[in-house]
């Protein structure tokens, strides 16, 4: 099967990384070309993550160029796409460029539609306000990384929709036990743009390390301040990554409970545990699928909560251990590319165009 995947990022975009090209060997060892074309660049998201202006002509080389793609893809058997082919275009233009004759898989690990149904725009709103709903109705198939997702595609109208959650590599996650070790550390991953996640938590954070020792690691943003938060911001690199993770004792995922959180994956806490470490959770969207409340992690709403999590976890050397290995067999059962890999592969296998 000739697939050509239209990827939203290159490889600096974390959806486009884990939802899409880290499955790539597993389909080309069935024997499917994949033909990759990603939208938006990584300088892009460089510049993106620093907080510059993007780079216009570089994003207007990127439309082009994907135009050019969809105008081409009657050359393939399937069209997988992430999100949608244009983003901030009318989907019945989108349409017409595509074409109806190659049938397509489109894949959501984010609530993209709010995008558009809840712009502060009311011409964005009337424009744009149901196109997600008109992708996912087309579709063949819709990948929805969570039941938020989903549960949007069905009242689409989509005529498959399949739940598959943002999973990572065992094999690139060896999940160390927690060692013994000072000081207490609690970790947490993001990205510039999410960082603020991490600072609505600042009152607790700064209570549970306040003459105790303890630290937090902020990895993504180096320019992030906490106010009177023992804090080390350093910057991301996916070479380290893993290890950065392994050095936290606790990993955190603070959330507003709000449509856009809602619909988010819960990347963060499936690495965290996949090293083998316990979290700590706001109780928003699939956060509450994959923590178990006294089991793998906490789950936690307004300051007290997170200082009491917190506070146990730091006191109690046996509990986070324990929660840590409970958090990895998690992630084993449920969250791992080895287990994802086959399913999503039947899902294009099943979607693509009738005789091949």
């Amino acid at each position: 099967m000739r697939i050509l995947l239209l990827s939203r990022y290159q490889h600096l975009g974390a959806s486009s990384r884990y939802r899409s090209y880290q499955y790539l060997p597993y389909l080309r060892s069935r024997g499917h070309e994949v033909v990759v074309s990603p939208l938006l660049s990584d300088i892009y998201m460089r510049r993106l993550y620093a907080g510059e202006s993007p780079p216009v002509f570089d994003v207007l080389r990127s439309y082009w160029r994907r135009v050019s793609h969809l105008l081409g893809c009657r050359r393939y058997d399937l069209v997988w796409i992430e999100y949608e082919s244009l983003p901030w275009i009318p989907y019945r233009i989108e349409r017409l460029l595509q074409g109806s004759s190659t049938p397509y898989v489109v894949d959501y690990d984010d609530a993209v539609f709010h995008r558009y149904d809840m712009h502060h725009s009311g011409v964005v709103r009337r424009l744009l306000g149901r196109k997600i709903d008109g992708v996912m109705m087309d579709a063949a198939a819709v990948i929805a990384g969570n039941d938020y997702l989903a549960e949007r595609a069905r009242a689409a109208g989509a005529r498959t929709v399949v739940t598959i959650p943002t999973v990572i590599d065992l094999g690139q996650c060896p999940g160390t036990p927690l060692p013994r070790r000072e000081p207490f550390t609690i970790g947490w991953v993001g990205s510039p743009s999410t960082s603020r996640y991490l600072a609505s938590i600042e009152e607790a954070l700064r209570e549970v390390c306040a003459g105790t020792g303890s630290r937090v690691v902020a990895v993504g943003d180096p320019g992030l301040r906490l106010r009177d938060v023992p804090l080390e911001s350093r910057p991301w690199n996916e070479a380290t990554e893993n290890e950065e993770t392994s050095g936290f004792d606790v990993g955190i995922m603070p959330l507003p409970d709000s449509p856009w959180e809602r619909g988010k994956c819960g990347l963060k806490l499936v690495k965290y545990m996949g090293c083998a470490r316990a979290v700590v959770a706001s109780p928003v969207g699939v956060n509450r699928s994959i923590v178990e409340d006294g089991v793998n992690g906490f789950l936690a709403t307004g300051t007290a909560q997170w200082v009491d999590a917190l506070t146990r976890l730091r006191q109690d050397f046996a509990l986070r251990q324990r929660m840590g290995l409970a958090g990895r067999a998690k992630v084993e059962r449920q969250y791992s590319l080895q287990t994802a890999a086959p399913v999503l592969a039947s899902i294009l296998e099943q979607s693509q165009r009738p005789g091949h």
